[in-house]
């Protein structure tokens, strides 16, 4: 591929048509559900793939665990980061190699480690001395990276410190690890969900390049660098295209790392824009006459399927058939009797000030962090219905 100079990068456009569209603008739909279009995460999977070059894409199961992805990510050659023993299982079940498969959450029961080394998974994560020792015992010999802790995150969803390590003490974890019979094969991090500009990485790369040269100048022949997820999806603000994105973030780490194995881990960037969530409003009402907003009440909300607009970190777009109409601000809810099912009050939503009981709600790039990421039935609301076409 030919090399694009920094900041040429096309911006990422919204797609006005796609198969998933048109098939909810045919159907009827019961209940809040998710149309997602298998051939879009292809797509994005073969654009991922262009940019980020040599490197291996371990998909993040979590993001979308629905089997037909997965099967359709073996058949293109990808690698899969998983995050317990279940998704081990799944990813094995549809034809992934155990040596493609990283488990990758630095929390894991002993059993788990031992069931994943049974099956040939070699390559493990930790952030602490008891999981070293856990990774010893029931996979002696494995290779493992260890997660280190970043900080200045320019991400839409920063990722808190309950993963990782402090960069100071990534030393004495190497040395521990080795003392143990570990082969400690390098450093992971994530630099936190939907950041939406490559430049956003530099800084980050930047403190882990300096813990890289660190474990290097005190022996440590680190050969594996993780550079995790972040990978944006597009929600209505513009993102760079997949391919431009990812070029330029390895641009960045070759500059840092020169000619390191690199594993990538994309999840929203890889299935978010392949789906978009039918629903249905239940209420429009406001609180007071003299009330500036709105509420609005949809059959979906924070416990079925849409978690990740907690502190309104994620915006999704929403698309009625009344949008032609007078637009106004409104609080957006879901239905349940919990109050902490708001989904966006601080920056409230425009939607039409016609906008009634029973009409239909489009919320657009719902792939990701949706089908898993609720309840099986909070209130008795059941979890998203899935169509796969």
């Amino acid at each position: 591929m030919k090399a694009t100079a920094p900041g040429a990068f096309r911006a990422q456009t919204p797609v006005l048509f796609d198969r998933a569209s048109d098939f909810i603008a045919r159907n009827t739909f019961e209940r809040p559900t998710l149309v997602l279009e298998l051939d879009r995460v292809g797509v994005q999977y073969d654009a991922l793939k262009s940019g980020l070059g040599d490197a291996h894409i371990h998909y993040a199961v979590k993001a979308n665990p629905d089997p037909r992805i997965i099967a359709l990510l073996v058949a293109k050659g990808s690698h899969f980061d998983c995050a317990s023993r279940a998704e081990i299982e799944l990813c094995l079940a549809q034809g992934a190699r155990a040596d493609q498969i990283s488990f990758g959450n630095t929390i894991k029961r002993g059993s788990d480690i031992a069931f994943a080394a049974s099956q040939g998974v070699t390559l493990f994560a930790a952030d602490a001395p008891e999981e070293l020792e856990k990774i010893a015992q029931h996979a002696g010999g494995a290779r493992v990276y260890l997660r280190v802790i970043v900080e200045n995150s320019q991400a839409d969803w920063p990722l808190s410190r309950k993963f990782g390590a402090a960069r100071g003490h990534i030393l004495t974890l190497l040395e521990q690890g080795r003392a143990l019979g570990l082969d400690m094969v390098g450093l992971s991090f994530h630099v936190g969900s939907q950041t939406r500009k490559a430049e956003f990485w530099g800084p980050v790369l930047d403190q882990i390049a300096s813990v890289w040269d660190a474990a290097q100048e005190a022996g440590f022949d680190l050969g594996l660098l993780n550079i995790g997820g972040g990978f944006p999806a597009f929600y209505g603000e513009a993102v760079d295209a997949p391919t431009f994105y990812a070029a330029d973030v390895m641009r960045q780490v070759r500059a840092r790392f020169g000619d390191v194995a690199v594993i990538a881990e994309p999840g929203r960037g890889m299935v978010a824009e392949a789906g978009h969530i039918v629903a249905e409003v239940l209420l429009a009402a406001r609180k007071s006459p003299l009330d500036l907003h709105r509420w609005v009440y949809l059959d979906i909300g924070k416990f079925s399927g849409l978690a990740e607009t907690m502190d309104e970190a994620i915006r999704y777009e929403f698309v009625t058939d009344k949008d032609s109409g007078e637009m106004g601000p409104c609080v957006l809810a879901g239905p349940s009797c919990d109050s902490a099912d708001v989904l966006y009050e601080k920056q409230p939503v425009q939607l039409p000030l016609a906008l009634c009981a029973g009409d239909r709600v489009i919320i657009r790039n719902c792939g990701a962090y949706t089908t898993t990421y609720a309840t099986i039935g909070f209130n008795g609301f059941p979890p998203l219905d899935v169509v796969v076409i």
